[in-house]
């Protein structure tokens, strides 16, 4: 539940030596590419941006993308206190059509009920030229806050996308299918273990998850990865 998700600097900076250590990699190569995203696609921009947190949670990415926007909401469900926008029971974002530049969307995708509503609703209040950025998983393990529904490939989310009115401009994945392995792997054993041998765990197996993922090519983990993170514009 997202009353019980880490904390935001835990996400973004873990330690191979704390709670989050056996996702240490992960977490680091996600944040790196939202990171590459905001530069790219926000930091230069000369507009002063609207953008929206959709799922936002405890808003977890807000440190690294508010300081390059001019205004950072998050829309969530009512039971989020720190939402500043929510979702009806129907799923219909309560905020008029097109007024956002931009949509973000970290981990969210695979839990919600309906994607194709959920892409339109992002299509909705987007401007003409908007940009929604997502990331989503191709490879996880089961991990319901408070469901877990999909897993895409690198063409089955480019589809979905898409199909909802949006042009991919960017796409890229991040942890290959070998380094992927090894990480299930670990997460096969980790909740076998009694919590304070995990820590131990993590420390044996994210240097190999590391180094199988460096010596994978970039295009190939493009083509099948842990995780997808895309930019598209509005159609």
């Amino acid at each position: 539940m997202m009353t019980e998700r880490e904390a935001g600097i835990e996400r973004l900076y873990p330690s191979l030596f704390g709670r989050m250590a056996a996702r240490y990699y992960y977490l680091r190569k996600l944040r790196a590419q939202i990171e590459e995203v905001v530069q790219l696609f926000l930091a230069k921009s000369p507009q002063k941006l609207t953008l929206a947190d959709y799922g936002c949670g405890n808003k977890p990415y807000e440190p690294i993308v508010a300081p390059f926007v001019a205004q950072y909401l998050g829309i969530d469900l009512e039971l989020n206190p720190i939402a500043d926008i929510h979702i009806a029971p129907t799923g219909a974002i309560q905020l008029d059509a097109e007024k956002l530049d931009v949509v973000l969307s970290t981990q969210v995708l695979e839990h919600v009920v309906d994607p194709k509503q959920y892409l339109q609703e992002a299509h909705r209040v987007l401007k003409n030229d908007g940009l929604l950025i997502l990331s989503t998983h191709g490879y996880w393990m089961f991990h319901p806050d408070p469901t877990d529904f999909w897993r895409w490939t690198s063409t089955g989310l480019r589809k979905v996308v898409e199909d909802e009115g949006f042009e991919v401009v960017y796409f890229k994945g991040i942890i290959g299918r070998a380094a992927m392995g090894l990480q299930l792997f670990q997460d096969g054993l980790l909740f076998k273990l009694p919590k304070f041998l995990r820590p131990i765990l993590a420390i044996i197996m994210q240097p190999q998850i590391i180094f199988f993922d460096k010596i994978t090519a970039q295009d190939t983990i493009d083509k099948d990865a842990c995780t997808y993170v895309l930019v598209a514009k509005k159609r």
